[in-house]
């Protein structure tokens, strides 16, 4: 009898925390829906975020960024390496020539040279062409229905539609927007502005001696902005590097033992698509592709006091931001000797049909002498008839539409700058 009464008891208590435990989990649920409703008519009407609530689990998360990408350079690599990181898979947006056109100016290097850019870009895994400078509506539910994208990834640098309005305003409302730094000393803006600075200069006097402007692009010098009378405000380089940006763009791995070793070495000033093509062609004669790239004095001493536009280091980030790229040599000789070829196991040499020096083996002292006389010596027919003149003449072609982009992006840039000085008290 006890034992029965002490059973029903403990059945009854059972029962009471059973039904407990249901009635909690009916007022969590509705509570949940509800705080989400109320939440949503706060905010008024909202960009449906099924995709992300929905998102499987262990499916990586991609994240999208997009840009225009002209006159491609490392610190857009750096960017694209940060962006990168906040996620397993990057894809990215090439905007459209004409929406650059509406949007900021001519661009320098067409869609079809940026989109070899960007997808040389070792941290990029897909690339959309033709984007829209602004994140709409429409291509934002695009980006999460189809491509399956969880944020959008933008720098803390400005981006000002015409109107005045800020480009990734529905990214941020949707709450699917995530910021990274951006890499400061460079910008395509600052680069169009060096090599329009040299055409001032030389326009002046032919004969002017342009070795300390050269020495200021090379070293870092003249952290200011340069008044060329124009009121453009062009900046000078003053790129400083370190280790830990060189490891971060560094593959971390050295050939194997047994491995096909191929060299190609150059200026890689202004590190463009034409370049990347004959890296790409070079990389599959091999196992591990090794970059030479030249000193600023030997690139200035072979192709004029002018260059190079980019220096040492920078150009050196550049080139190791190329995926076809396995490792570089910061400051190679400009002659490929026995030892270079022993000391990195170098099993062919290889040059381009389409280069600055492409009559190098006319010239007093063919740098190649040495690997041609070994018979590991090729030269490889280049798949796009690019060089760093190309990219120069037509920036000097167009210089006045250039000239006014730039004024009118360092006079964004500038306000931008000192409203983030007055805010944070720098």
């Amino acid at each position: 009898m006890g034992l029965d009464a002490g059973q029903s008891d403990n059945a009854r208590s059972w029962a009471r925390f059973v039904a407990t435990c249901l009635v909690g989990g009916v007022v969590v649920a509705v509570g949940i829906g509800v705080g989400v409703s109320l939440l949503n008519s706060e905010r008024g009407p909202q960009l449906p975020l099924p995709t992300r609530w929905r998102r499987k689990k262990n499916r990586p998360i991609r994240v999208y960024m997009d840009g225009c990408f002209d006159m491609m350079h490392y610190g857009h690599c750096n960017a694209l390496r940060q962006a990168r990181a906040l996620g397993d898979q990057l894809v990215v947006g090439v905007v459209s020539d004409a929406e650059i056109i509406v949007n900021k100016g001519p661009p320098v290097t067409p869609l079809n040279e940026r989109m070899i850019m960007v997808n040389a870009v070792k941290w990029v895994d897909e690339v959309i062409p033709d984007a829209p400078y602004a994140i709409t509506e429409e291509f934002m539910k695009k980006l999460f229905d189809e491509y399956n994208i969880d944020y959008i990834i933008h720098g803390d640098d400005p981006c000002v539609l015409p109107d005045g309005t800020d480009a990734y305003a529905l990214a941020k409302k949707a709450g699917r927007y995530k910021q990274i730094k951006r890499t400061e000393g460079v910008s395509s803006t600052d680069i169009v502005g060096r090599m329009l600075l040299c055409v001032r200069e030389r326009s002046v006097s032919e004969n002017r001696n342009h070795s300390s402007l050269q020495r200021q692009f090379s070293h870092g010098h003249g952290q200011k902005l340069e008044d060329g009378g124009s009121g453009s405000g062009t900046r000078v380089s003053h790129f400083l590097p370190t280790s830990r940006r060189i490891v971060q763009f560094s593959n971390g791995k050295g050939p194997q033992s047994d491995a096909r070793i191929i060299y190609i070495d150059g200026a890689f000033d202004l590190f463009h698509a034409g370049h990347v093509e004959i890296l790409r062609v070079a990389r599959e004669l091999g196992d591990f592709l090794l970059v030479g790239i030249h000193t600023d004095q030997t690139v200035s001493a072979n192709r004029g006091a002018h260059r190079p536009i980019m220096n040492l280091h920078e150009r050196s980030l550049s080139v190791l931001g190329c995926r076809y790229v396995d490792e570089v040599i910061i400051g190679a000789p400009w002659e490929i000797t026995k030892d270079v070829i022993t000391t990195f196991n170098i099993s062919l040499v290889v040059h381009g049909t389409v280069a600055e020096n492409d009559n190098f083996e006319k010239e007093t002292g063919n740098p190649y002498e040495v690997p041609i006389s070994m018979g590991i010596f090729k030269v490889l027919e280049s798949p796009l008839d690019i060089t760093t003149s190309t990219i120069i003449k037509r920036i000097v072609s167009n210089h006045e539409a250039y000239q006014k982009r730039n004024e009118k992006k360092a006079a964004s840039e500038i306000k931008y700058y000192e409203g983030k000085s007055h805010v944070t008290g720098d």
